[in-house]
Parts: structure tokens; C-alpha cells; sequence
């Protein structure tokens, strides 16, 4: 399936400002969380709600619309979702990261509040802290391999670019 123009465009528009706003959502959870491990029982408890705030209304929407927008590019578009080795880790690394959002980062903050919240100290600094460090990191590494475009073909995308060329049909996916 090929987009039109018209279409991809406007999903690579959703796309990057998706991928952008997550990258600079997590960028502000890693401030928080570090006023959260450095500051006043005052400023703990603030940091601590607002990464909640962001963790529960803002970080899984913008998640699901970067992997869907991503999902549909990579089967919309000549790149493919496993003709590249980029394209392929990227969308490994943004379902990992979701999924990780979700199983992980949300259910530590939200114990993270209980307990603040309770008037007892941050449990276990590392749940507000860890989380917005390994989610950066790797969406700026997802950012780099955008730009970067390393690795090549894998196996699959230089086959079907050998038919391509060949001028016959590519050879059905093996199940």
C-alpha cells in the first residue's frame, strides 16, 4: 500500500511533532524527577505530581500517536517497516518504550504519590528518575538514526530491491 502525497505528508508531520513532543516530554520528566530526588518535602511532592500529571495525560497518547503515525509511514512508504535496519530498530525501541511507559515509569510514579502524598519520604528515588533517563536516551538515539539512516537493507529489503530491479515481482514473505 503507497500513500498518496497529500497523506504521507501530512502523517510525517504528525509523526515528527509526536516524536518531538515525546523527546521533549521526557526531557521535562528528567528535570522533574531530579527536583524530585534534590529538593525540599515541598518541592518533592510538587515535582512528584507533576510527573504524574504528565505520566497519565499526556506521555501514553503521545506515545500511541508516534508508534501509529510510525506504523502507518513504514507500511505506507517505499522505507517499509522491515526493509531498513533503522526503520526496524526504531520501531522496536517505540514499542519497548511504550510498553515500558505503561508497565513501568506510570505504576512507580503513581506509588511514588501515595507515599508523598501520605506525608512519607520519596520511596525509591530511581522510579521518577530512571524512567525519564533511559526514555531520553533512547529517543535520542531514534532521533540520530532518523537523521542518520545507518545499517543498510536488511535481508528482505535487499531482496525486494534485487527484484525491483530485475523487474519481477518480489518473492512472497516467508510466515
Amino acid at each position: 500500500m503507497k500513500l498518496d502525497r497529500p497523506v504521507r505528508r501530512a502523517f510525517l508531520v504528525v509523526h515528527v511533532v509526536a516524536s518531538a513532543g515525546w523527546l521533549g516530554l521526557s526531557a521535562g520528566l528528567l528535570a522533574l524527577g531530579v527536583a524530585a530526588n534534590t529538593g525540599s518535602p515541598v518541592t518533592v511532592e510538587a515535582a512528584v505530581r507533576s510527573v504524574q500529571l504528565f505520566a497519565d495525560r499526556l506521555l501514553l497518547p503521545i506515545a500511541l500517536l508516534t508508534l501509529g503515525s510510525g506504523l502507518v509511514l513504514a507500511l505506507g512508504t517505499p522505507w517499509g517497516l522491515a526493509r531498513h535496519r533503522w526503520v526496524w530498530t526504531r520501531f522496536w525501541l517505540t514499542l519497548a518504550t511504550t510498553t515500558a511507559t505503561v508497565f513501568a515509569l506510570r505504576p512507580g510514579v503513581n506509588d511514588a504519590v501515595a507515599a508523598v502524598s501520605a506525608g512519607h519520604a520519596l520511596p525509591d528515588g530511581g522510579d521518577v528518575l530512571a524512567g525519564p533517563v533511559v526514555s531520553l536516551s533512547a529517543y535520542l538515539f531514534m532521533t540520530a538514526i532518523s537523521v542518520l539512516k545507518p545499517w543498510g537493507a536488511t535481508r528482505r529489503g535487499r531482496r525486494l530491491r534485487e527484484a525491483a530491479r530485475k523487474g519481477r515481482p518480489a518473492e512472497p514473505a516467508r510466515v
